[in-house]
């Protein structure tokens, strides 16, 4: 095990920490036994079938694929949740959205929210299961993205999420929302990032939006308060250095209240609006 760390973190420059768990979290998988397991069998000997699925899992993971891919999983908000090559990974600065989403949504009582741009339907999955009265309805222009997130809401048992395809609102009508979110693309098309770890493996269309990645931020807020109630608000995940022009974006649009709040890294990550018709 010690050696198989070492190895990722020079192939891949992980750090040792990260590696270390990498690699356990291989194992755990091809033994489908918890970590507290490996820890109190560390001198357990693989036989040669196992041996073998795990070097495969090694290899792949040598190579760059994530390790949430290779898995088949990735836990967000306190679920697991399956992810493919169609989604984008979950990531643990995204929580924030989610807290930030809860923040105004009643624990009781009726409440819409429009999930848009879902993937794995980690944030409205995340939102439906912490407010079971709220109705979410999640959208993305991906098929097969769409059918991983219906997956995710049959295993996770969560039935107060609906989801359609729709290139962003193009696909909505009917009744406003109360609460708008999204963790939208954002990286400029350009960006030397892509090219980079689990990047490389995440689906394009999902990362990037124009030459300064805000293309797809412009369109959703120019469009939202058609489908947003007064005084509903819009939150947007957004890039570490994005927070000034969301901002100035919102407020073009009129949007009152806009602010944006930072992840644990200190970093600006989250910006939002509310309308006033």
């Amino acid at each position: 095990m010690q050696a198989d760390a070492a190895r990722l973190n020079t192939a891949l420059d992980l750090g040792a920490a990260t590696a270390r768990i990498e690699a356990q979290c291989l194992l755990q998988h091809v033994l489908e036994v918890p970590r507290s397991y490996l820890l109190a069998h560390s001198e357990h000997a693989l036989d040669e079938i196992r041996q073998e699925a795990y070097d495969s899992l090694l290899q792949r993971r040598l190579q760059g694929e994530p390790v949430a891919y290779i898995l088949g999983e990735r836990e967000f908000f306190g679920l697991s949740f399956k992810v493919t090559p169609d989604t984008l990974i979950p990531r643990p600065e995204t929580e924030l959205l989610v807290e930030l989403a809860l923040e105004h949504i009643p624990v009781r009582g009726q409440f819409r929210v429009l999930d848009l741009g879902t993937g794995s339907g980690a944030i409205a999955l995340s939102i439906a299961h912490a407010r079971p009265g709220a109705d979410v309805m999640a959208v993305d222009t991906s098929e097969a993205a769409l059918q991983v997130a219906t997956e995710n809401a049959r295993r996770l048992g969560i039935a107060n999420t609906r989801f359609l395809r729709s290139d962003w609102f193009s696909g909505l009508a009917g009744q406003p929302y109360d609460l708008i979110v999204s963790n939208p693309p954002y990286v400029a098309a350009g960006d030397v990032h892509l090219s980079q770890g689990d990047a490389r493996f995440e689906p394009i269309s999902a990362l990037a939006a124009g030459a300064d990645g805000l293309d797809d931020i412009r369109r959703i807020v120019a469009q939202a308060r058609d489908f947003l109630e007064r005084d509903a608000w819009l939150l947007l995940e957004h890039g570490y250095d994005q927070a000034d022009k969301v901002r100035s974006i919102l407020q073009q649009h009129g949007f009152t209240g806009v602010m944006s709040v930072k992840d644990m890294a200190g970093i600006e990550r989250v910006s939002g609006g509310k309308l006033q018709n």
